[in-house]
């Protein structure tokens, strides 16, 4: 087996022949091949690699705009930040100066702020309106129950101008002529309507009002009243007297809160336009309490005491 060949070349010197074993003919081809498929995998990861590039230089690109694009909401963020912080601080500012002066209103009307308690609820607590005090002003006592032309004995101690010994004096005694008209000052219930000789005042009409309040009416002429009926603000109930341990014509008024005895002169003269002023006067009623409890209720309209003509009162008397 021949395991050479030949290889000839041509030049300018002539011909010239080369033996070679087919060996090195195959070792040349599969140099060859080996080159070639380098070539081919090197192109191929060229390619491949320029692809990447392409997508990598474009994944940059969008994380850089995102990144831009985040850095400007963020700064935009910080902005509403910072003026939402102002604002705050703002409000904050003005809850405080709000608190300031509600703590003044209330301290004005006699009420005291509740253990958590919202400011909210402070503030609905302090806003009352003109039916809500007009509904006051028609349950509980207030206003002269007669025309007010001054006070003979105040509330407090004194000397009994009958009995000449010091005693507490829980009422005013207001001047009055004989058979003055004597008018309810709040709405309620007669409880006593006639002679009462036990406390000295003669003849008496004692009213029980809502919430705990009672008025007493005592040394009456004449009363026009009976016990369990219901009277109206304003309405007449009796006529001033000399009746009972007095020295005089007079009217002896008591205004009471679950049996104590108040200070009639801050009632008497507790109207729409000094308001709050009872509120500061007359600690023994808890104030917070009872205007909890009127806040719901509405008076359609007030009745104003007043004083009847000459007519009425001799048609009151029939």
């Amino acid at each position: 087996m021949d395991n050479h060949f030949t290889v000839t070349i041509h030049d300018d010197n002539g011909v010239k022949q080369f033996n070679v074993h087919k060996f090195i003919k195959k070792a040349f081809l599969y140099a060859a091949l080996f080159l070639f498929t380098i070539i081919l995998i090197a192109a191929g990861t060229i390619l491949y690699l320029n692809a990447n590039v392409d997508t990598l230089q474009n994944k940059k690109n969008e994380l850089a705009s995102a990144y831009k694009k985040m850095l400007y909401q963020n700064k935009e963020l910080q902005k509403r930040m910072s003026d939402t912080t102002d604002a705050l601080s703002t409000k904050e500012k003005e809850l405080d100066e709000l608190s300031d002066s509600l703590s003044q209103i209330e301290t004005l009307i006699g009420l005291k702020p509740i253990a958590d308690e919202s400011l909210q609820d402070r503030i609905n607590m302090t806003m009352l309106s003109s039916s809500h005090r007009a509904t006051l002003l028609e349950l509980i006592p207030n206003g002269s129950p007669i025309v007010y032309h001054g006070i003979t004995s105040k509330f407090g101690y004194r000397i009994h101008p009958t009995l000449h010994k010091k005693e507490f004096h829980r009422g005013d005694d207001l001047k009055a002529k004989l058979n003055t008209p004597v008018h309810a000052t709040a709405d309620g219930i007669v409880e006593w309507a006639g002679l009462h000789k036990r406390s000295g005042f003669g003849n008496l009409v004692i009213l029980t009002h809502v919430f705990g309040f009672k008025t007493l009416f005592g040394h009456l002429n004449k009363v026009v009243v009976k016990s369990g009926q219901f009277v109206r603000k304003g309405q007449l109930i009796a006529y001033s007297g000399n009746s009972g341990l007095s020295n005089g014509p007079h009217l002896h008024y008591e205004v009471r809160f679950l049996q104590r005895a108040l200070n009639p002169f801050y009632f008497i003269k507790w109207t729409q336009k000094n308001y709050d002023e009872i509120f500061k006067k007359e600690k023994k009623v808890p104030w917070q309490s009872l205007i909890t409890a009127t806040s719901l209720l509405k008076v359609t309209k007030q009745t104003q005491t007043r004083q009847l003509s000459q007519p009425e009162l001799k048609s009151k008397a029939k």
